[in-house]
């Protein structure tokens, strides 16, 4: 059976809000009945984009991640319920019922996402919809999708082991794995937020006396004496490490140059670096 997922590629976010504008354009002042009431104008929002930031100095990393309902087959909300009054549709969006969901603001702290709003107004709570209410009338994709200037938020329609083979071939992963609620959003790049990354800029001294960026310098990363990565410089002399995982572990930075000779730097992995200039000396 064909169900439904979202795929975000956090690498490409921009943090432009079309996103948010388009579900609110899409749902603020709009009842949808059988699938939501309408979503208040202000107080929450059904997608939101969070801001991560890693780094110091000149060398910053700033990742933005649109989260939203995430539509979980082994969804909190749904046991909480227990009542049917929220559903998995067979496609696997979740339903919060307008109708048989009024007054129950339990429902909102069963989501360990954060994902229900309470809708004081019409005393419901509230999710995105994956506007289910598009999807049934034929449409491919919801409006957050179509207005996503960079293609950072896809629409996945097919059988789930087509969805595991993406998965695993694209390393795809979750927001907080170890609640296991199997959710339907997935994320790609979700590793810039979650691991620390060495980076810095390799310059010489010409005769001059003046630093010039150096181009083409092998930098390898020693963790705990053993070798875990080797980059080369850009043309203009930065380098990053990324993906690194062994926080509190003594690290050594090697940097070697053919004509202009070596540099090193030494630390202990805490968080995101900025090593700044290793100058090359032979």
């Amino acid at each position: 059976m064909n169900k439904r997922a979202l795929i975000i590629d956090v690498a490409k976010c921009i943090n432009c809000n079309n996103c948010v504008l388009a579900t609110k354009d899409e749902h603020v002042g709009n009842d949808y009945p059988g699938y939501a009431a309408a979503l208040p104008p202000q107080g929450h929002e059904w997608i939101s984009i969070q801001q991560r930031v890693r780094g110091t100095g000149t060398q910053l990393d700033i990742t933005y991640v649109p989260t939203m309902c995430n539509h979980c087959d082994d969804a909190p909300c749904i046991q909480a319920a227990g009542d049917g009054s929220v559903y998995k549709r067979p496609d696997g969006v979740v339903i919060i019922d307008p109708q048989r969901a009024r007054g129950r603001k339990d429902l909102v702290a069963s989501c360990p996402y954060g994902a229900i709003a309470w809708n004081e107004g019409a005393q419901l709570p509230q999710i995105w919809i994956f506007d289910a209410h598009l999807l049934d009338q034929g449409w491919k994709e919801p409006r957050c999708v179509q207005a996503c200037p960079t293609g950072a938020i896809e629409a996945f329609y097919g059988p789930d082991e087509a969805l595991a083979a993406r998965r695993a071939a694209e390393r795809l992963t979750e927001l907080r794995p170890e609640l296991a609620s199997r959710p339907r959003v997935l994320y790609r790049n979700l590793e810039r937020t979650r691991h620390c990354f060495l980076s810095g800029s390799v310059c010489r001294r010409d005769a001059r006396d003046r630093l010039d960026n150096v181009e083409g310098a092998r930098v390898e990363l020693a963790i705990d004496g053993e070798e875990a990565r080797t980059v080369a410089t850009d043309v203009f002399g930065d380098f990053r490490l990324d993906d690194l995982r062994a926080i509190g572990k003594d690290y050594v930075v090697r940097v070697q140059h053919d004509s202009y000779g070596d540099a090193q730097a030494t630390g202990t992995l805490t968080t995101s670096q900025n090593l700044g200039l290793l100058e090359l000396s032979h």
